[in-house]
């Protein structure tokens, strides 16, 4: 019991050093240097729907717009290849290979 108790505060401040080391460092965010041409279309009309002026179109107009905004955003989410983890679980999994 001790050493659970030994091994959870172990964890527990090294969590706690890594997060202060990552938040002290400064770096700059750089976006990927070669973007899909069919993401590079998206973010293209995106910007497009960005620069219209929203108060000439009546509330029809709008809605469609708010819609292909979302189906967009939803697209390019989605395209992703990258596997999204949570701090809970991250530290389920680490109390579990710990106890086992």
């Amino acid at each position: 019991m001790k050493k659970t108790r030994l091994y959870l505060m172990v964890m527990m401040l090294s969590l706690g050093a890594f997060t202060t080391v990552n938040a002290s460092e400064k770096t700059p965010r750089t976006t990927p240097t070669e973007i899909p041409a069919e993401i590079q279309v998206m973010l293209n009309r995106l910007e497009e729907i960005k620069g219209i002026d929203k108060k000439d179109l009546n509330r029809a107009e709008k809605k469609e717009l708010r819609k292909e905004v979302r189906a967009i955003n939803s697209e390019i989410r989605s395209s992703g290849n990258g596997i999204y983890i949570s701090v809970g679980a991250i530290i389920i999994i680490l109390l579990l290979i710990i106890l086992l």
